[in-house]
């Protein structure tokens, strides 16, 4: 199955105070990552090209990487997904930024149903919180997207399993 997963936010800051943000990406001090509800992305080495890490059950690695515009990862597991994610920066005005993430892959097999029953909600709520703290970074006006039913749904089944 062909997918294409694009999420965007329009960040009203010039766009090198945005990639100071992007820059902290799995450390310590991530600013983007909603480490706080999701599970960390990890990189044992920090990301360079080549670096593997991931987040829960989803591995990649770094594929491309140029700080000033794009970090571009490579899928390796769960096992049926084939292509990659990728964070981009575009400066719209000297005063506004676009912080883009896309996924672009394609699914067989239990990949396939991986990313429909699952993933794909998870995901969607996992990316629009990171943009909520990035958002949130520069705002005293604090944005929180709400979760879908399936998303807190599937966050229980999860935590039931952990258990």
């Amino acid at each position: 199955m062909k997918v294409l997963n694009i999420h965007k936010r329009i960040i009203s800051q010039p766009k090198d105070e945005v990639i100071k943000l992007l820059e902290t990406l799995s450390t310590e001090s991530d600013k983007i990552w909603p480490k706080e509800k999701w599970p960390a992305m990890n990189f044992k080495d920090g990301i360079k090209v080549g670096a593997k890490g991931g987040h829960g059950p989803i591995r990649y690695s770094v594929e491309k990487y140029d700080p000033n515009e794009i970090i571009q990862f490579r899928f390796s597991k769960p096992k049926g997904f084939n292509g990659i994610h990728k964070f981009e920066i575009n400066e719209l005005t000297d005063k506004t930024t676009e912080i883009r993430h896309t996924i672009d892959m394609n699914t067989v097999g239990k990949g396939t149903l991986i990313w429909v029953l699952a993933i794909r909600s998870l995901h969607n709520a996992l990316i629009e919180d990171g943009f909520d703290k990035l958002e949130n970074s520069f705002s005293e006006n604090r944005k929180s997207s709400k979760w879908s039913f399936w998303v807190r749904f599937m966050r229980k089944q999860i935590a039931k399993r952990k258990n």
